[in-house]
């Protein structure tokens, strides 16, 4: 950051929460490979696996990943989505920007909580 390098969290994105986390951890920008390749946009071929329509795809670190995520649809229905998610984890967080939040980092004013399968799941959606 004193040199004015921006960091770019990369690997393991699967959900806008991801997102918000790098943010949260100082990233200026995220790698959203396996978290796009499950839009029409994307290459790759449809199949389904367990009643769901999954694609497949070929990672970027030469092709030695593949797998398969969720169908997505088209990215331009997506985006909004992510975008919308995003802002409202920022929202929880208290940050109107990327900008703001990492000021909220420096400042040593954001928190992050290590919580337990059992917290997450009484955390979670009840039925």
């Amino acid at each position: 950051r004193k040199r004015g390098v921006p960091v770019i969290a990369d690997g393991g994105i699967t959900n806008p929460g991801h997102i918000v986390k790098a943010l949260c951890l100082g990233a200026s920008s995220v790698m959203c490979g396996s978290l796009l390749a499950g839009t029409d946009e994307s290459p790759g071929e449809y199949l389904y696996m367990d009643g769901a329509r999954v694609k497949r795809y070929r990672g970027m670190d030469h092709g030695a990943s593949s797998g398969s995520v969720q169908d997505k649809g088209s990215l331009h229905k997506y985006v909004p989505y992510l975008v919308q998610a995003i802002r409202h984890g920022m929202q929880d967080i208290g940050a109107r920007s990327v900008g703001a939040l990492h000021e909220q980092l420096l400042a040593g004013q954001l928190r992050f909580e290590v919580r337990s399968a059992a917290a997450q799941r009484e955390g979670g959606v009840h039925h």
